[in-house]
């Protein structure tokens, strides 16, 4: 992959902040019929036709913002230095967030010019 040919095309994940993940679950499953996925303490996770919705509870100061949009790449690794090298600084490195049987998902975040979270992710197979 190029630098001049690398952009962001496929949104991953949506993370929605909620004041209680079980009460926003049954609503979004219950009441909107979306494809329930996996819940962990304080989160909630539903398919939305192969973009991934989380509910989450409020994660502390640090995150900022209610929303972050999470953008599916093939190669993290690439990604970030091809994004660092057209001047984005990244809040962390690309690091493991879930060990699935089938795959290891990585993120890394990073911000917009206005302090809006934004996030690389990548499921990396097993095996």
């Amino acid at each position: 992959m190029t630098d001049a040919a690398f952009g962001l095309h496929e949104i991953g994940q949506i993370r929605i902040q909620v004041t209680n993940a079980d009460r926003a679950a049954a609503f979004y499953r219950d009441t909107l019929g979306m494809s329930f996925l996996y819940a962990f303490p304080g989160m909630a996770f539903f398919d939305v036709d192969g973009v991934r919705l989380m509910l989450v509870e409020p994660e502390g100061r640090d995150f900022g913002g209610v929303s972050a949009i999470y953008y599916r790449v093939d190669d993290i690794g690439e990604a970030v230095r091809t994004l660092e090298s057209r001047g984005v600084t990244f809040d962390d490195q690309p690091h493991v967030v879930h060990r699935d049987p089938a795959y290891d998902l990585w993120m890394a975040f990073f911000r917009d010019p206005d302090g809006n979270i934004l996030a690389l992710m990548s499921e990396v197979p097993k095996g």
